[in-house]
């Protein structure tokens, strides 16, 4: 499910180079994007709003190349499939860590995905079990209309998981906004990449 990638031979092997051994070689970049389309189909359909937006953001991670590349070690990969970590809450405060498979059908998704929120909210435990690194990182913090976001980093760890953040959505006239964070690491992406990222998600809400 993952291709090795001769960075010698890599396009990007400056780029990548340059920034890899950096103790902080991730940045970030939010944005207001328009999600009317996204949130109506959604209610519409009687669907998790939540889930629904974290199907699309996988969904444009999924169709974003630079999105897929892991450095593990001193290798980089580039993985043929995308899955989400998302943070859950629960009725006491806490929250655990996901694991929700991404599937192209949005129905066999939100299924998937409703048991996976069923049972960490049912469990006490942070992590249920080791990950991997397909996955990105997703937080929704929809009490926040937030400008920026920033994240806690253990530099010990060479990590190069995209890093997605949704907060609180709002009205602007007759569009409803909503504000999307992204952190990745400059070694595998670029500003280009994020930006290619943000222009399918855009499409995405608008289309639903």
């Amino acid at each position: 499910m993952r291709k090795k990638i001769n960075i010698r031979n890599w396009n990007r092997r400056e780029i990548f180079n340059f920034f890899k051994d950096y103790e902080e070689p991730f940045y970030g970049i939010t944005m207001e994007l328009e999600c009317t389309g996204a949130y109506e189909f959604a209610k519409s359909r009687n669907i998790s709003f939540f889930l629904y937006y974290l199907y699309l953001t996988l969904k444009a991670v999924n169709q974003t190349e630079a999105f897929k590349y892991r450095i593990e070690g001193d290798e980089l990969y580039l993985y043929d499939l995308i899955n989400g970590s998302a943070t859950i809450d629960r009725d006491n405060g806490t929250f655990g860590f996901s694991h929700i498979h991404y599937f192209e059908d949005l129905d066999l998704f939100l299924e998937r995905a409703t048991e996976e929120v069923i049972e960490v909210r049912t469990s006490d435990r942070l992590i249920k079990s080791e990950i991997g690194e397909n996955i990105i990182h997703f937080s929704s913090l929809p009490w926040i209309r937030f400008t920026s976001v920033s994240h806690p980093r253990r530099y010990s760890r060479r990590d190069s998981i995209p890093k997605v953040t949704i907060g609180k959505y709002h009205t602007v006239g007759k569009k409803m906004m909503i504000p999307v964070s992204v952190h990745v690491n400059h070694a595998v992406a670029d500003g280009l990449h994020v930006g290619e990222f943000f222009q399918r998600l855009q499409e995405l809400f608008t289309k639903a």
